[in-house]
């Protein structure tokens, strides 16, 4: 990963783009977006992001199958 500071950090443009598609995605449709405006961006990091926003209780992720997850906003 870049050593390059965001702009925006990256939990705040996650959920920007939940609220833009009515608050549910599945994981790889978000990666996927996240990943055309930042090339740097690893799964890894995504991961964390995605786990962080979860504990403070922003989003909700369940399985779908083995490589899917179905990320939904909580509160707006």
């Amino acid at each position: 990963m870049s050593k390059i500071w965001r702009v925006r950090p990256l939990y705040t443009i996650i959920v920007e783009f939940l609220q833009g598609k009515r608050g549910a995605v599945i994981d790889t449709e978000l990666f996927k977006a996240l990943k055309k405006d930042d090339r740097d961006l690893s799964f890894r990091a995504f991961n964390k992001t995605l786990m962080k926003l979860e504990i403070e209780g922003i989003i909700y992720v369940s399985s779908l199958t083995k490589n899917k997850r179905h990320v939904e906003l909580v509160k707006s």
